[in-house]
């Protein structure tokens, strides 16, 4: 379970928000939502441990885990791919693992890169794919991780409708085994309802009306 207490943060002597709460249990997803600046992308990184939050307390199973510490069990993917152009899709995937402690054999990455529908684009340079398909190569590698919790910034970003709808039915699969997800997106994931929650972080105009910037709805 990933629980946020109180947590606040800001780009110099600026909130971006103030005492933010959030529970993630097995199982559910959580849409993170507000307009641009908000602190979406933010508060993402504050969870992945790439950031430090001015204050408040991230807990992984009831335990507090150090600020700008990596969350265990997790993988995060923001805007960019942080993958390399110059190695396959394999290749990346294959590094990826190594830091992960993950597989690492052929037949299991071109499985993996299978789920994402390149299973034919293994040996091709990332260079020479598409911005869709390096996209997949990303979320692929989010997949590989085997991790229980997954922090993902906008990741549908340029994929078409066909690879939206089965990265959904990745994420739906990834839920109903246990695993958490928590991401911001311009559009909802279609997932099974009473699995996704959304947490809505206010305009900044409204912040000065309120302590707790943040709030979950159902």
């Amino acid at each position: 379970m990933l629980e946020a207490v109180s947590l606040t943060a800001a780009r110099g002597d600026r909130p971006i928000f103030i005492r933010l709460g959030l529970r993630v249990e097995p199982g559910q997803a959580v849409h993170v939502t507000g307009a641009n600046g908000s602190g979406k992308t933010t508060l993402l990184r504050i969870l992945a441990g790439l950031l430090r939050p001015e204050s408040g307390e991230i807990r992984w199973n009831g335990c507090a885990v150090a600020a700008s510490r990596p969350l265990p069990d997790s993988a995060y993917l923001g805007h960019r791919n942080g993958l390399k152009a110059e190695l396959s899709a394999l290749e990346n995937l294959r590094s990826a693992c190594a830091l992960y402690g993950c597989r690492t054999d052929r037949a299991h990455l071109q499985r993996v890169l299978a789920q994402v529908g390149l299973a034919a684009g293994a040996d091709t340079a990332l260079g020479l794919l598409s911005q869709g398909q390096q996209r997949r190569v990303a979320l692929a590698r989010v997949l590989s991780s085997g991790a229980k919790l997954w922090l993902l910034d906008e990741p549908t970003t340029a994929l078409d409708q066909s690879s939206i709808r089965a990265f959904e039915g990745l994420c739906e699969h990834h839920l109903q085994s246990g695993g958490m997800l928590v991401f911001a997106n311009h559009y909802p994931l279609r997932l099974v309802a009473a699995r996704m929650r959304e947490l809505a972080i206010p305009a900044i105009a409204d912040r000065s009306q309120q302590e707790a910037a943040c709030w979950i709805r159902s």
